[in-house]
């Protein structure tokens, strides 16, 4: 089992900045990557950004291209969302997931990730 714990989030004014954070503990070892999604109600939980477990590969949707930076710390296991200039329709819950997906390619599905953190909520106000 992995256990996935989210913090940061929050309001903001519209090009205003955010960072979630997302610590990752138990059974990391087999884990492949790490994937930001976000979902507004009436709406299906949609891709926002992956990166590796390794921290070398990073893919993003390409509405937040250029805007947002995913990393990672290796040595605390720990996923980070650097969120920048950030307009009223990035507003949603975001959730940070996990997947022992070896293929890239599946990266961006949410059936594919086994484990979810608790969702924290992103405001922005125009």
């Amino acid at each position: 089992q992995v256990q996935l714990v989210e913090s940061g989030g929050g309001l903001v004014q519209a090009g205003g900045s955010l960072r979630l954070s997302c610590a990752a503990s138990g059974r990391t070892f087999r884990l492949q990557a790490m994937g930001w999604f976000r979902q507004v109600p009436g709406k299906e939980r949609e891709f926002v950004a992956v990166i590796s477990w390794s921290g070398g590969y990073t893919y993003y949707t390409d509405s937040v291209k250029g805007r947002f930076t995913v990393s990672k710390d290796n040595a605390k296991n720990t996923v980070f969302l650097q969120m920048n200039s950030l307009i009223p329709e990035d507003t949603a819950i975001y959730y940070c997931a996990a997947t022992n997906h070896p293929y890239r390619s599946a990266w961006t599905d949410r059936r594919n990730f086994g484990s979810w953190g608790q969702g924290t909520q992103v405001t922005v106000s125009s």
